[in-house]
């Protein structure tokens, strides 16, 4: 086992982390900006140790900076959470290079599914449906055009270095597809220095399925079942759960032994999720893979009885998949709600600023995961999610009342939150009958939006 890790991220999964190595008796060394000088990461971490200015492009996104740290600290591996570095091949090699051990899957794995054109490929080599598209990258207007109209509007713009919905456009005819395809490309080469986009046939309001993957360095892969993430505001996740209430045992093994087989197919080693699109019909389609720890673990976790994080960590030390993981069976029911500091009522926009009144709910069944506190000031230079509520129940019907209770009991004062917005939702019929999709939050905040704003 590791003896010192680098927490190469922040906010609660470095939280997280700090909280599994400490559980794995490993010291932790933790990395900040100037504006995270507050944080409970550099609090709780053994060591800390600041790496730049407030922006993420001088701080967490700064490979050279980050490497300093972990050589000043005398760390044997980095664990890089999820966003910044955490899918970044070339961080990878230098991790390796520097004989400092990355805490995630091969460089190569992370290329061979990082870039979403060859991912696709790498699907449907290994057998996976995928959704009918461009057969690579689009590199003109009019080269997007014909392909559009061949396959048939609507179509989905992606682009292929993508991820947390930027660099997508829906194209429902010639002028909105010239449009969002120079959108697209736009916002791809500004969020991820690559410009290139493919084009592929749009699954109006499909449901969002992933499956939990984790894989030793022996050739040992198994998956931990589906969780559903179709609640989304802008493509990007606001609710989670597992299991999803659309699956069926047939098709959950169908999909599960397509996710090992594709992880199989590219040496995939860590933890990782398969994501799918799915429509009413059980029809599923290859999206994509997050070569890393996921936001919504949590739910896994609770509804299996298993810790991702630390079996994460063991994994990279060459220990194979434990036994209890080859065993977990699913126990529970769980959701997540993500407690983002946003004005869900002013179409999401960020709210940072100090928190004057922090009061985390508690009781059978909850978990909190957050490094919010009262006097804390979230800062505006990162994502806005401050905490993540999960709630756990013997039945989906039982977590929705627990979910629905702790967060009555949230009480956060000084900034606004998403948590009268989810709050609202767990009492919403449809969303109780489990019949909702990824079209779900727009449609809702357009015909209720009133009365949420009362609530």
């Amino acid at each position: 086992m590791f003896k010192k890790v680098l927490i190469a991220n922040r906010g609660e999964i470095a939280l997280r982390v700090i909280r599994a190595c400490k559980e794995l008796g490993v010291k932790t060394l933790a990395v900040y900006s100037e504006a995270d000088v507050d944080s409970l990461h550099v609090q709780l971490a053994d060591e800390a140790i600041c790496i730049g200015p407030a922006s993420s492009a001088q701080s967490y996104l700064k490979i050279d900076r980050i490497i300093s740290a972990a050589e000043i600290g005398d760390v044997d591996a980095i664990h890089p959470g999820y966003g910044f570095l955490s899918e970044n091949a070339h961080f990878a090699d230098i991790c390796a290079s520097c004989n400092i051990k990355f805490i995630g899957p091969p460089a190569a794995a992370i290329r061979a599914m990082g870039d979403k054109n060859t991912a696709r490929t790498t699907a449907k080599r290994a057998g996976m449906p995928v959704t009918p598209g461009s057969d690579g990258i689009v590199e003109t207007e009019k080269e997007a055009m014909e392909i559009a109209r061949k396959m048939g509007y609507p179509v989905m713009i992606k682009a292929t270095a993508g991820g947390g919905g930027r660099g997508m456009r829906p194209a429902h005819n010639d002028s909105s597809l010239v449009s969002g395809y120079h959108a697209a490309r736009n916002e791809a080469e500004k969020a991820f220095g690559n410009s290139g986009v493919y084009i592929e046939k749009l699954i109006e309001n499909p449901h969002h399925i992933e499956f939990q993957i984790m894989a030793d360095m022996h050739g040992d892969v198994v998956h931990l079942g589906e969780r559903d993430c179709s609640m989304q505001r802008r493509n990007q996740k606001i609710i989670e759960e597992t299991p999803s209430p659309i699956m069926t045992d047939e098709i959950r093994e169908r999909m599960g032994e397509d996710c090992v087989r594709l992880a199989k197919e590219v040496g995939y080693v860590g933890a990782g999720t398969i994501e799918c699109l799915m429509d009413d019909h059980g029809h599923y389609y290859f999206m994509e893979m997050n070569t890393r720890i996921q936001v919504e673990h949590c739910i896994t976790e609770e509804a299996y009885g298993v810790d991702l994080v630390k079996e994460q960590i063991k994994i990279a030390a060459g220990e194979p998949l434990s036994q209890y993981m080859h065993n977990a069976k699913r126990k529970y029911h769980a959701i997540e709600c993500r407690v983002n500091a946003e004005d869900p009522f002013n179409n999401f926009q960020p709210c940072p600023g100090k928190i004057d009144l922090y009061y985390a709910p508690g009781g059978r069944g909850i978990r909190i995961d957050s490094h919010a506190y009262a006097g804390y000031a979230v800062p505006p230079h990162y994502d806005s999610m401050i905490a993540k509520v999960i709630a756990t129940g013997t039945t989906r019907a039982n977590a929705i009342a627990r979910m629905s209770r702790a967060l009555g009991e949230y009480m956060i004062t000084g900034i606004k939150t998403t948590i009268p917005f989810q709050e609202a939702i767990m009492r919403d019929p449809d969303f109780v009958r489990g019949k909702y999709n990824t079209g779900f939050v727009a449609k809702i905040i357009e015909s209720r939006v009133a009365e949420f704003a009362e609530r």
